[in-house]
């Protein structure tokens, strides 16, 4: 790959390029391809991430929420998001539901939040709970920070699952 290919290729690709891989082919003719070692499906929106409407001890708990988080899911998602949710203050007692995916009901008709017209994860503000189903499973839910996911794990895309709601107080 020429120079002039590969500074292209790194401007405008979601790929992150670090090394390259030399083999030969059926003919016995070298070949370099180089190895593509994250890929970002979708960049993080920053604009309407920072919500001036919602309630900043949501950006807070976004915070904590991360302090605390591993690098790998332990399956205990809406208790990590629970015990963030009451760290910040935003709400006052820990919300009882067991199911990750019934969190959005409880949130919203126990402690104020309201349910976001967002259908898009990356278009959620910080902060922001993000509630997804499920059908014999628990669901997932995560909050929504400046550069990615977090709930009992650090993640920079979103659940797979099929998003219920996106919800914050204001």
């Amino acid at each position: 790959m020429t120079d002039r290919t590969r500074s292209l290729c790194q401007k405008s690709s979601p790929f992150s390029l670090s090394a390259f891989v030399a083999q030969e082919d059926a003919s016995g003719k070298k070949q370099a391809a180089e190895i593509v070692d994250k890929y970002y499906p979708k960049k993080i929106v920053q604009p309407f991430a920072r919500d001036s409407k919602i309630d900043p001890k949501l950006r807070r708990a976004a915070t904590i929420a991360q302090e605390r988080a591993h690098a790998h899911s332990l399956s205990k998602c809406w208790h990590y998001v629970k015990e963030a949710l009451v760290a910040a203050g935003v709400v006052r007692s820990r919300p009882t539901t067991l199911l990750a995916k019934e969190a959005g009901k409880e949130l919203v008709n126990s402690y104020g939040f309201k349910k976001l017209p967002v259908s898009d994860p990356f278009q959620a503000p910080v902060g922001a709970v993000l509630v997804y189903g499920a059908n014999s499973a628990a669901g997932h839910v995560e909050i929504r920070t400046e550069d990615g996911f977090v709930s009992d794990f650090r993640s920079k895309t979103p659940s797979r699952r099929p998003l219920i709601g996106v919800f914050a107080k204001t």
